[in-house]
């Protein structure tokens, strides 16, 4: 019979990915596959602790800057970090760059915790993932790297049928859904050694009838409008989605359900 292993705290580090967009609340808020894992991480553990200093759109120089040096004295004993992945999405990305700041991150968490999880990003079907697929897999490299050298576990969502599928995509076309992020806290879940609770979370989902060609450029129209002009307005005046956001939850506190 296997144990669950008796981690009493974790704090989650990164940008909107870990922040939990698009799994959206009632309340406007965005709850994720962080506090999904922390939910039951505390649901074993009694006293179990959480931070999530996850905010949107961070560059991995910022990642660094503002979350690592925070995340290192809380001295938890898990820490998530998942960071880089921005950066290969500007037309200019320097990898050398990304590989230095990411080792550095590395090199400061990983002594601090009892284990240190890196991820290999999903990605979605689609043109953009095909445009960006050579500077993601270099990214993922250094991932590999970083935790064979460093004892860091890595959760391999890239690699998951389940997440390439658009469905589990909000419209934007760049966050997961709450079942995209609900798969994703299995994933991590079991990587840290818990007893799974659905070990199918990388099957793809059922096959749909595909949407009819005008609803397909009806969403694509949508989809311009509402998110990638935004986005490319932003990459032009250099500001971020995240700018003047405080962290999701600053501080490592009891989890209350």
């Amino acid at each position: 019979m296997q144990t669950n292993p008796p981690y009493s705290s974790l704090v989650a580090v990164g940008d909107s990915f870990t922040e939990g967009m698009s799994d959206l609340l009632p309340d406007g808020s965005y709850r994720g596959w962080a506090d999904l894992l922390a939910g039951r991480m505390a649901a074993v553990t009694p006293g179990f602790r959480y931070a999530n200093l996850a905010v949107r759109g961070k560059l991995i120089q910022q990642i660094v800057d503002e979350q690592v040096d925070v995340a290192a004295a809380m001295q938890a004993d898990v820490i998530t970090l998942v960071g880089g992945l921005n950066d290969t999405l500007r037309p200019k990305c320097d990898m050398v760059r990304v590989r230095d700041l990411l080792t550095e991150a590395v090199e400061r968490l990983a002594p601090s915790c009892k284990q240190l999880v890196l991820m290999r990003s999903p990605g979605r079907q689609g043109p953009v993932l095909q445009r960006f697929r050579p500077r993601m897999e270099e990214l993922f490299t250094v991932v590999d790297e970083l935790a064979a050298r460093h004892g860091a576990v890595v959760v391999d969502l890239y690699g998951a049928p389940s997440l390439a599928d658009p469905r589990l995509w909000d419209v934007d076309r760049l966050h997961l859904t709450a079942e995209g992020h609900r798969r994703v806290a299995e994933a991590v879940w079991q990587t840290l050694g818990y007893d799974p609770e659905d070990t199918e979370w990388r099957t793809p989902i059922p096959a749909t009838v595909p949407p009819r060609w005008l609803a397909r450029r009806i969403a694509d129209a949508r989809f311009a409008r509402q998110h990638l002009l935004p986005w490319i307005g932003r990459r032009l005046t250099g500001r971020s989605s995240g700018d003047g956001l405080p962290p999701k939850r600053p501080d490592l506190l009891p989890y209350e359900h």
